[in-house]
């Protein structure tokens, strides 16, 4: 279901001239997923195309510098939204269903406040969040999350002049009606180049779902700020943007604004999409790289106890991805939206599992750990923002 509100001219006018222009479980649930492609090993990328013969490339080796640990003892950290005067971050806590401000000099972290309506259970609770595009002026956080029927997407007024624990409004509902369950509730949201809001779903454990072009599970979705099918999406009147995924953790944009997709396996092949509009990733027909017509390849992929996939972001020509289960950061190197070289592995059980990575500016990361959500071992100070430095 979807809460329509008024668009606003300007931002769906850009949206649309930019699409015209070319824009582009956790460590898996039951046995019985699509069987491996013959021949093929862990940690694999797709040789570059000729289509990206004229691109750069970063090298095919990069370095990670662990800078310091920017903030301790937070309670099942997932969302992360940086804000934009450099001054802090923003963390959502998926079990608390929290949303709390931390220092980004000191560390000190304040609750801003609850976000009523959250039903943590399992995979679901308060997941991705994203400051609005006008956050300067309207002081907007955007969350995605599992009430006690589906999975929706909110959005919160941002008060810092009020006192501690007070400081989010009420929850205006954008979008609703995303099948939830105790697994595969996606959740990762962010605002595009194109000023739409775009939301990863999963498909909550029904694979049917994700083949349903009608059913919202197991998709991309692209939405107006106000909760409406963006301008120029594939399908009309729809919000999917891309369909046939097992469950979507990760969403970034290249510097040519490009749309890369980060997805759990079941029990082979985690992956890296590069995501077009329309295609679908095959799910549950397809798990990696089948070959077959119709379906979407990954531009890399990995055995499941090496990645379990969650946040990815870009940055120095490369996307970098969080593991769980693999408890490591991948650098893919990129050529267009092909890997131009094999992933790289950097922190491999350095810090448990790590959840999200955020973009923050030039050669510099922000990275959670998830260790305190019921799947990792907790050590003191569990779990953790991380600022790296990449190349």
């Amino acid at each position: 279901m979807i809460v329509r509100r008024r668009a606003v001219p300007a931002l769906l006018a850009a949206a649309a001239l930019l699409l015209t222009a070319g824009c582009s479980g956790d460590g898996g649930g039951a046995s019985g997923g699509a069987a491996a492609s013959p021949g093929r090993t862990s940690a694999q990328a797709s040789p570059s195309g000729s289509a990206a013969a004229a691109e750069p490339t970063p090298p095919a080796k990069g370095s990670v510098k662990v800078l310091r640990t920017v903030a301790t003892g937070l309670n099942t950290p997932w969302g992360l939204a940086p804000l934009p005067d450099g001054s802090g971050l923003l963390v959502a806590s998926r079990d608390r269903a929290t949303i709390s401000r931390v220092d980004a000099r000191t560390g000190r972290t304040t609750v801003l406040g609850e976000v009523p309506g959250v039903s943590p259970e399992g995979e679901g609770g308060l997941l991705g969040i994203a400051l609005s595009p006008d956050y300067a002026s309207d002081h907007m956080i955007y969350a995605y999350f599992t009430s006690a029927s589906d999975n929706r997407v909110v959005r919160m007024l941002y008060d810092a002049k009020k006192p501690a624990g007070e400081q989010l409004g009420a929850p205006d509902t954008v979008f609703k009606g995303i099948p939830k369950g105790f697994i595969h509730n996606g959740g990762r949201i962010a605002f595009g180049p194109d000023g739409m809001l775009y939301a990863g779903t999963g498909e909550s454990g029904q694979r049917g779902l994700a083949q349903d072009k009608e059913s919202l599970g197991g998709k991309i979705l692209r939405l107006t700020p106000e909760g409406e099918p963006a301008p120029g999406n594939p399908f009309p009147d729809s919000p999917v943007y891309s369909w046939g995924h097992r469950n979507v953790q990760g969403l970034a944009w290249d510097d040519k604004q490009r749309l890369f997709a980060s997805e759990f396996g079941q029990d082979t092949w985690d992956e890296l999409n590069a995501i077009k509009p329309g295609d679908n990733y095959g799910w549950p027909e397809a798990e990696g790289r089948s070959g077959e017509g119709g379906f979407h390849d990954p531009l890399a992929q990995w055995h499941t106890d090496e990645a379990s996939p969650s946040g990815i972001a870009y940055a120095e020509g490369s996307i970098w991805m969080a593991g769980l289960r693999g408890q490591r950061l991948w650098r893919v190197p990129l050529k267009g939206t092909e890997a131009s070289a094999a992933p790289q592995a950097f922190l491999e059980g350095r810090y448990g599992r790590l959840r999200t990575v955020v973009a923050a500016g030039g050669n510099k990361l922000w990275v959670t750990t998830s260790n305190t959500d019921g799947r990792g071992r907790p050590k003191d100070g569990d779990d953790r923002i991380l600022e790296l430095q990449v190349s």
